[in-house]
């Protein structure tokens, strides 16, 4: 009986940390995923970024996105490439630290905005005279 019991009160606690039923729907609906933690910080395009340790290696760090990022609504298409490159380290465990405390080292080559994958959408480009072979059978 007191088993049964531990499984209400966590599943209730799943429900209240997404905001209620509705929350936990859309949360559901959206990544496939409920769970909560500690809420390690955020960047600057609104990703939260989250741990718990009571989970396994591996599943006890991620990232609830934001709905738009660079003026595109994101709330149905989530793409792992929206989280920059100094929270990717964190979120992969290749470090401790998050650049929360430790921010990283400023680098040449990583961009002030950061920008998601754009291929398999509308805004990439196909240069055909690339690949004359695959433009023939396209075409």
């Amino acid at each position: 009986m007191a088993e049964y019991v531990q499984v209400l009160k966590r599943a209730l606690k799943h429900i209240g940390g997404h905001g209620g039923a509705r929350g936990a729907i859309l949360q559901l609906l959206r990544v496939n995923d409920l769970k909560t933690g500690n809420l390690i910080g955020t960047d600057k395009y609104g990703n939260k970024y989250y741990e718990d340790k009571r989970n396994f290696f591996g599943r006890h760090r991620w990232v609830v996105y934001t709905d738009e990022m660079n003026g595109k609504n994101t709330f149905w298409e989530v793409d792992g490439s929206m989280v920059p490159p100094e929270w990717h380290r964190w979120l992969h465990s290749m470090t401790d630290d998050p650049p929360t405390t430790h921010p990283p080292v400023a680098r040449k080559f990583i961009w002030e905005n950061h920008k998601f994958n754009l291929s398999q959408s509308g805004w990439c480009s196909w240069d055909f005279s690339a690949f004359p072979a695959a433009a023939g059978r396209l075409l």
